[in-house]
C-alpha cells in the first residue's frame, strides 16, 4: 500500500532506490512520429535518450564558446583555421538536425499538441527562437555578405540554448524555496541542501570548469611561448575567475547560518571563515589581491604559483578526501611512531653516511644536513645517483639501508591502506545498521529513501547488495508479529506498529493472567508490595475481561 508520504517496501523495488536506469518501454510499433519523441525527447519516459540529447548538446554549445574565444587570437586561429572551419559546420548540422527534429515533433510535445498549429506555435516559442538563432548567421553568410567579426557575434547567440536546461531547473527550484527568504535560497543553491534541486547541481558543476579552466590556465601560463601568446587571455581569464570565486566566497560567507551548526551573525559566520573548506576558497582568491593592492610595495609574482591551490576547491563535498581524513586522525598515532622511528633513522644513516664519505668525497658529503639529502633518497629506493658513497663501509652501509627502507617507508602507506579499507568496511556496516532500523516498520518515505541513495553512492554499495538487504527486511516484517528483536524506538516512532505491538503485549498479559492461579498472585504481589494501586486495578480489570469472555451471560 503507499501513502502521499510513504511507499511500502512490498512495493519497492531497490531500482526506485538508488534511481538505477531502467530500460525505457516503449512499443516498437508505435508511428514513427511517437516513437521517435518517445525515444528522443519525452522527459516523462525513464531511460530513454532525453536526458543524453540535453547533456551532448550541452557540451557541445560550450565547446562552441571556447571555439569562438579562440578564433580572437591569431596565432592560434591562423594556423588551426580549417579546423576552425571543420568543427563550426558539424556544430551548425548537428544544431540544425536537432531544429527540424524537434520541429518535426512539435505535434507530440504536449506543449503544442493541443494548439491548433503546433510546428507554428513552436517556431514562435522562446527555445526555439533561440534555436533558429544559433544556425541562422551560418546560413545567411551563404546569401548575404556578413561581415566576419558580426557573424562571430551573432554566433555567440548559441550559448542561449542552454537556457532549455536552465529555465526548466529555475522553475523547479522557485517550486522547492516557495515562501523561503532571500539568504535561504542563496542557501539552496550554495549549500547541499533539499531545496538545492538541480539549480545547486548546475552552481557546483559550474565553479568545478571554472577551477579546472583556472588551474589550466595557470599551467599553460608558465608554457613562455604559450604565454607570449596568450597573456591578454590569461589576465582576463583570471580576473574572471577571481570575481566568480569572489563571489561564491562572499555568498557562501552570506548563507552559512542558515546551516544548523553555523547560527549567528557574526559567530556563525566567523566559524565557517575558520573551516577548511571556507580557508582553500580564500586562498584560491587571496594572491590576486595581494598582487593588486600591495605589488608597489614587495615584488608578489611568486604569489601567482599558489593559485594551483584552487584545485583544492574540488575536495569541497568530496566524500573518499573526508574518509581520508578521518583515517588520519584515527591513526595518527601509528602514524607519528613510524615517523618518528624514520626521522631517528634518517638522521643516524646520514651522520654514518658523512663519517664514512667526507674524506673521500668532501664536495659532497661536506656536512651532515646534506648528507641527509643522500639518506632520504636512499631509504626510499629511489637513488638518483647524483650522490653515491665510494668507500666500502659506505657502499655496504647503503645496501643495507636501501632494503631497510624498503619496509620502513613502506610502514606509513601500508598503515593507510589498511585503515582506509577498515574506515570504508565500517561505514558500510554502520549504513546496513541504518537500513536496517528504516526498513524494518516496512514503510520508507522520501527523505529515507534520498538518505539510502546518498550513502550508497558514497560508500559504492552495489545494487545487488542493497536488494539483499531488502529481502531480509521484507522477510522479517513479513513475521512482524515478533517484536523482540526489534529496538523499542523503533516501535514508537510508528503508530500502526506502536499499536500492533501493543495489541501483542494485551494479548501476552491476558494469557498470563488465564494461566496464573489468580489468589497466589495477588497475595504475592501484596507480601512483597510490587504493585502500583494502578497497577493492581490494571491486573483485576484484566481478570474481570477473561471471566466475562469464559462467561458470555
Amino acid at each position: 500500500m503507499k501513502t502521499t508520504n510513504s511507499i511500502s517496501i512490498d512495493d519497492l523495488a531497490v531500482e526506485d532506490i538508488l534511481e538505477i536506469p531502467q530500460e525505457a518501454n516503449i512499443p516498437s510499433g508505435l508511428p514513427l512520429r511517437k516513437w521517435l519523441y518517445a525515444w528522443l525527447l519525452d522527459p516523462t519516459i525513464p531511460g530513454n535518450h532525453q536526458k543524453g540529447v540535453d547533456k551532448w548538446i550541452g557540451i557541445l554549445i560550450v565547446v562552441n564558446l571556447f571555439a569562438l574565444v579562440f578564433e580572437h587570437v591569431p596565432a592560434v586561429f591562423d594556423l588551426n583555421k580549417h579546423w576552425f572551419h571543420y568543427f563550426d559546420v558539424f556544430s551548425v548540422g548537428v544544431f540544425t538536425i536537432e531544429y527540424f527534429l524537434r520541429l518535426y515533433l512539435a505535434p507530440e510535445d504536449p506543449e503544442f499538441q493541443k494548439r491548433a498549429k503546433p510546428r507554428l506555435a513552436y517556431v514562435t516559442s522562446p527555445f526555439a527562437v533561440v534555436d533558429f538563432l544559433a544556425v541562422a548567421p551560418f546560413y545567411l553568410q551563404a546569401f548575404i555578405p556578413v561581415d566576419l567579426r558580426v557573424l562571430r557575434f551573432l554566433r555567440l547567440l548559441r550559448i542561449l540554448k542552454l537556457f532549455r536546461v536552465i529555465v526548466p531547473a529555475y522553475h523547479e527550484f522557485v517550486g522547492l524555496n516557495r515562501g523561503r527568504t532571500f539568504r535561504q535560497k542563496i542557501h539552496a543553491i550554495v549549500f547541499t541542501s533539499p531545496h538545492g534541486g538541480k539549480m545547486h547541481d548546475f552552481f557546483q558543476s559550474f565553479i568545478g570548469i571554472w577551477v579546472l579552466i583556472s588551474v589550466l590556465a595557470v599551467v599553460m601560463e608558465s608554457v613562455q611561448s604559450v604565454s607570449y601568446i596568450l597573456n591578454v587571455e590569461f589576465v582576463i581569464l583570471n580576473a574572471v575567475a577571481v570575481a566568480i570565486f569572489t563571489m561564491e566566497y562572499c555568498l557562501r560567507l552570506y548563507s552559512c547560518v542558515e546551516e544548523p551548526g553555523f547560527k549567528g551573525a557574526v559567530s556563525g559566520r566567523l566559524k565557517q571563515a575558520k573551516t577548511s573548506s571556507t580557508l582553500i576558497d580564500l586562498l584560491a582568491i587571496l594572491p590576486f589581491f595581494l598582487e593588486v593592492f600591495l605589488h608597489h610595495l614587495i615584488d608578489l609574482r611568486f604569489l601567482r604559483v599558489f593559485r594551483l591551490a584552487r584545485l583544492l576547491k574540488l575536495t569541497r563535498g568530496n566524500d573518499a578526501t573526508a574518509t581520508l581524513g578521518r583515517v588520519v586522525r584515527r591513526e595518527w598515532p601509528v602514524i607519528a611512531a613510524a615517523g618518528f622511528v624514520m626521522l631517528l633513522l634518517v638522521v643516524l644513516t646520514a651522520s654514518l653516511g658523512y663519517l664514512f664519505e667526507h674524506e673521500a668525497q668532501p664536495d659532497k658529503f661536506d656536512n651532515i644536513p646534506n648528507a641527509i639529502y643522500w639518506a632520504v633518497i636512499t631509504l626510499a629506493s629511489v637513488g638518483y645517483g647524483d650522490i653515491s658513497p665510494v668507500t666500502p663501509m659506505g657502499r655496504i652501509m647503503t645496501m643495507v639501508l636501501a632494503l631497510i627502507g624498503i619496509g620502513i617507508f613502506a610502514i606509513p602507506a601500508a598503515l593507510l591502506s589498511s585503515a582506509f579499507s577498515d574506515e570504508l568496511v565500517k561505514e558500510r556496516a554502520a549504513l546496513k545498521i541504518k537500513l536496517h532500523d528504516i526498513l524494518a516498520d516496512g514503510n520508507i518515505d522520501v527523505a529515507e529513501m534520498a538518505y539510502i541513495r546518498t550513502e550508497s553512492k558514497r560508500l559504492h554499495l552495489t545494487a545487488a547488495e542493497i536488494k539483499q538487504l531488502l529481502k531480509q527486511v521484507q522477510e522479517e516484517y513479513s513475521a512482524k508479529s515478533d517484536f523482540s528483536a526489534m529496538p523499542i524506538h523503533t516501535i514508537a516512532a510508528k503508530p500502526e506498529l506502536a499499536l500492533e505491538h501493543y495489541k501483542s503485549l494485551l494479548g501476552q498479559i491476558r494469557q498470563l493472567a488465564l494461566l496464573t492461579d489468580p489468589v497466589a498472585f495477588e497475595r504475592t504481589a501484596k507480601d512483597r508490595d510490587s504493585l502500583t494501586g494502578t497497577e493492581a486495578a490494571f491486573w483485576g480489570q484484566i481478570q474481570k475481561a477473561n471471566i466475562s469472555a469464559a462467561d458470555p451471560r
